[in-house]
């Protein structure tokens, strides 16, 4: 009987895990207080949300562990639907940020720190 319990739990995961990578639902959060007097524990949330001050927003995906860092500061955030394209546009936003990133760092950066202690 066990065993098939087994079974039945992981067949289970796997048609919630396919049910949710289908249906992509996105929200958006915005930080709406300070966390200056705020619990360590409430700042770390908001930095796993990615929130870094009053007024910012990210949207992000809809998943029970996103939900349960939103539940545990509901008084800092603001909590509203958001659309599929919204997150897309942020995904290229943060695409292109990081190829600027890249584009702007020297190729050559671990070797002018070899030089320097080469050089006497």
């Amino acid at each position: 009987m066990s065993v098939d319990r087994a079974e039945s739990a992981k067949g289970a995961t796997r048609a919630r895990s396919a049910k949710g990578t289908a249906a992509a639902a996105h929200v958006r959060v915005t930080q709406v207080r300070s966390s200056i007097s705020s619990r360590p524990k409430h700042r770390g949330n908001l930095r796993a949300l990615a929130l870094r001050g009053i007024g910012k927003s990210k949207v992000l995906p809809d998943v029970p562990d996103v939900r349960g860092m939103i539940a545990r500061v509901p008084h800092l955030v603001e909590v509203v639907p958001a659309t599929a394209e919204e997150a897309a546009a942020q995904r290229e936003r943060q695409d292109a940020a990081l190829r600027a990133h890249r584009a702007s760092e020297s190729p050559g950066r671990g070797s002018t720190t070899s030089q320097e202690k080469s050089t006497p």
